[in-house]
């Protein structure tokens, strides 16, 4: 009997499974499919804009970002109005911010399980109606400091529901290689609605009063809330993208809060967005804080002089957005560069001889964080499975929370004992040395873990029938066959 020799290949490490690849489907509302990666209207910063129901969505996002701006411009000044303590407006930002700290989770939950266009219509509605309420106490001259407070309860524990659901529902409204752009789009929506309600807010209370701010805010989310059901989204809700219907692993499959919580702190690339974020929110990037204070005492500048420092910020971020929003597939590696360039240059902002050369860095500095802010929250809202992104959105707001407020005080003491030179230094220093340490760390285990392939030569018999009878099934033949193991092996004739 002929017989011919084959390698097996075996694996000393378990393979990770993956689910199969799909063709992309076809946009929806008849748009023409996306070029060809290698066009350059793959990369263009705009290509998000390419369908319909994210142009509404820009426009919504712009609206929605100054009418905020425009309440949050007045906000402090109606609390020192109110009670005459600086303290009272740190309390009323603390009140916000706390439900998101605690509440995260819940609110990722509901995103999960909760229609989410509804839920995001629904959520508009609630924070315009809080606004209104706020709007109508003001012109009646009946807002104490208690009933703000509640109100800025209220208004964070619909915030937890509110950010993910809308983060997410943009991201269903363009194909998964465009959500860097719509990213993008909205960081600019952002910027741009910071600029004009700012500038607003000056006007509107010089010539209608503060409760025009707050109902200005009220009308926006209306506006956002009226626009949500005429969007089409490219896929169901919790569908996972591409129309990839492969059975549920057990850490999709449980819907509690624990069960988003236990697949964040599993997933890798997830903690280490948090590590980065944490170190670096910690050391750095609250350059508002420490820059103000490295050019009014080291520099010895004036509130005016930070104003370019400031305008240079400003720039820098939306041309980080304009760049960010070219990304495709950005990966964890990415931000973790980002991280450690804004750090370094961060060291060379607290060597600055003066102050031009600090508004000259300040540029690439907000650059870097802007990039790095938009890869970041890609991964975040791409690399989950689509039935865990609300929740592991909720973690991450909880996350992010803890490291703001964390922040200031520990940058604050570090200016008191090192000064702010010392401060931006070692900061800078401590971040790049931690990125360092992370990556190669990373490096190692990645080249501990790679599979070790060993080829062994198995010989396989091929039996040809010539002439004569197989022996009965499952009787074994001379080579220890049965029959029916070489009818399965032999070659028709």
């Amino acid at each position: 009997m002929p017989s011919f020799r084959k390698p097996l290949s075996l694996s000393l490490v378990r393979p990770v499974t993956s689910r199969p690849a799909v063709p992309s489907p076809r946009p929806a509302g008849g748009e023409r499919p996306a070029a060809d990666g290698g066009s350059s209207g793959e990369r263009s910063p705009w290509r998000s804009l390419r369908h319909r129901s994210m142009r509404w969505w820009a426009v919504a996002h712009l609206v929605s970002n100054t009418g905020t701006w425009m309440q949050l411009t007045v906000q402090n000044l109606l609390v020192l109005q109110i009670t005459g303590s600086p303290a009272a407006a740190g309390l009323s930002i603390s009140a916000q911010a706390a439900p998101g700290l605690l509440m995260g989770l819940l609110g990722g939950a509901a995103v999960d399980r909760w229609p989410r266009k509804l839920t995001a219509a629904l959520a508009q509605v609630v924070l315009g109606l809080v606004a209104l309420a706020t709007a109508a106490l003001v012109a009646l001259d009946q807002l104490n400091l208690p009933v703000l407070i509640g109100l800025a309860v209220l208004t964070g524990l619909v915030a937890t529901v509110d950010g993910p659901a809308c983060a997410l529902l943009g991201n269903d409204l363009v194909p998964a290689r465009d959500v860097p752009s719509a990213i993008g789009v909205g960081s600019l929506a952002h910027s741009a609605g910071r600029l004009a309600g700012a500038a607003l807010a000056g006007v509107t209370v010089a010539t209608l009063g503060t409760a025009a701010a707050y109902l200005a805010n009220g009308v926006s989310f209306f506006f956002v809330a009226l626009v949500i059901p005429f969007l089409t989204l490219l896929r169901p809700q919790g569908r996972a993208p591409d129309g990839d219907d492969a059975p549920l692993t057990p850490e999709e499959a449980d819907t509690s809060v624990r069960g988003g919580l236990v697949f964040f702190a599993k997933r890798p690339r997830l903690v280490a967005l948090a590590g980065l974020n944490a170190v670096s929110a910690l050391f750095g990037r609250n350059y508002s804080l420490t820059l103000a204070v490295l050019v009014t005492g080291p520099l010895a500048g004036s509130a005016g002089s930070f104003s370019a420092v400031s305008t240079a910020l400003a720039v820098g971020g939306i041309v980080g957005a304009v760049l960010g929003a070219r990304l495709r597939a950005p990966r964890v590696r990415l931000v973790a560069l980002l991280t450690a360039g804004g750090a370094l240059l961060q060291v060379l902002a607290g060597l600055s001889p003066g102050l031009a050369f600090l508004v000259v860095l300040a540029l690439p500095m907000a650059v870097a964080e802007s990039v790095g802010d938009t890869a970041q929250n890609t991964l975040l809202q791409t690399d989950p499975p689509p039935r865990m992104r609300g929740r592991v959105l909720g973690a991450w707001n909880s996350v992010r929370t803890l490291w703001g407020l964390a922040a200031p005080p520990t940058l604050g003491l570090l200016m008191e004992v090192l000064g702010a030179r010392g401060a931006l230094v070692t900061g800078g220093l401590v971040v790049a040395a931690a990125v360092t340490a992370g990556t190669f760390l990373h490096g190692r285990r990645s080249a501990v873990r790679e599979p070790v392939t060993v080829s062994v030569p198995v010989a396989v018999t091929v039996p040809v029938r010539v002439g004569g009878t197989l022996p009965a099934q499952g009787a074994a033949g001379a080579d220890g066959r049965t029959a029916a193991a070489r009818a399965a092996l032999e070659p028709a004739v």
